[in-house]
């Protein structure tokens, strides 16, 4: 008894690698392996480069709504058709401003995902869940170890990029201090140049935590989906289909293909035995085939069924062991007789042939 609860204990252990059945499973909802922090570090570097190659054009499109703006809209009588037009030149303006910044994100949030799992659309993890709002999975998820690691996580990245803004800051102090000197085109200028500086040293950092963010993720997920030797064996009898209902559907498949084979007895020429074990059921027809055929054959109690049908229905039993044993051997169901058996088969229809026109 305590061997067979310690076999079931192992068995129910979740120790194998996930099957590509239980990989598409997990795929269609949602679950893959996936690091946001990719997602974090593509989409910072992507929006600085595109602010190092732009910031020139956007620092100019913002000086001047602002040049326009103490110029032009301060001067205008303040109207219904006024205030329209300075919200919609300055919604244009802005959106000019901010659109490839924008978009940029977006093809750096698509291109981190396509990189990490490739092309994936599921509706699965926005369908409604009780599970998600148990406070009590809630507070499993709070103090496990998963939040732990993740706490770890941020604590280190805070401390990182904490570290580096500060040493930029250290290493940049005495120009810094000199800005009140310098006019509003070199204190932006100066101000864009280090807060890049900065930018590209986190972003660099954040991408090697992120490497080692995407291996723990993935490590996580493997030992997540991880399966029993039960799970695969109730996997494989799912797509397989339970033996016992297989077995079940063979046994009404061969009852199928019985009844069929025996109700062709009765259209038999002669049924060959030898006497009692085999039994051949032999059909000579010149518009379905060019020689005769099998129509039935079986041993022992199919055998014992033939005969009986056949002698029911008047259709003549000839006994030839060896040819019925050949016969049972080499021809199948519904197969014409091979060109050996001619003449010992062509003896036998004729016999039966000369005993019916005697009766």
């Amino acid at each position: 008894m305590q061997l067979k609860l310690d076999l079931q204990f192992f068995a129910g252990e979740k120790t194998e690698k996930a099957t590509p059945k239980k990989r598409t499973d997990e795929r269609k909802k949602g679950r893959v392996a996936k690091s946001q922090d990719v997602n974090t570090a593509l989409l910072l570097l992507f929006v600085l480069i595109l602010m190092a190659v732009f910031g020139s054009f956007m620092k100019d499109s913002m000086l001047a709504l602002f040049q326009h703006t103490f110029t032009e809209y301060m001067n205008w009588e303040l109207t219904e058709k006024s205030v329209f037009q300075v919200f919609r030149e300055g919604i244009i303006n802005f959106v000019k401003i901010v659109a490839p910044v924008m978009l940029i994100a977006m093809v750096a949030g698509v291109a981190a995902s396509l990189m990490q799992v490739g092309f994936l659309f599921t509706t699965e993890p926005l369908k409604f869940d009780l599970k998600k709002i148990d406070p009590i999975q809630g507070a499993k998820r709070i103090f496990s170890v998963r939040a732990l690691v993740e706490l770890l996580k941020s604590l280190l990245k805070i401390s990182i990029i904490g570290t580096i803004t500060f040493m930029v800051i250290w290493i940049y102090k005495d120009e810094m201090l000199m800005v009140a000197f310098k006019n509003a085109d070199g204190a932006l200028a100066f101000f864009g140049r280090v807060t890049l500086i900065m930018g590209f040293a986190a972003t660099i950092a954040l991408l090697i935590l992120a490497v080692f963010d995407y291996a723990y993720q993935r490590f996580d997920f493997e030992k997540n989906i991880r399966m029993s030797k039960q799970d695969i064996r109730d996997e494989y009898k799912n797509i397989e289909g339970d033996p016992l209902i297989k077995s079940k559907i063979k046994e009404k498949q061969r009852q199928i293909a019985m009844r069929r084979m025996m109700s062709e007895v009765p259209n038999a020429d002669v049924v060959i035995t030898n006497p009692t074990h085999f039994a051949v059921a032999i059909k000579y027809d010149e518009d379905k085939a060019g020689a005769p055929y099998v129509v039935a054959k079986g041993v022992d109690s199919i055998a014992f069924k033939i005969r009986e049908i056949a002698k029911a229905n008047d259709v003549m039993t000839v006994e030839n062991r060896p040819l019925a044993r050949s016969l049972y051997a080499s021809v199948e169901i519904g197969e014409i007789i091979p060109e050996e058996f001619y003449q010992a088969v062509a003896e036998v229809l004729a016999y039966v042939y000369r005993m019916e026109k005697k009766v």
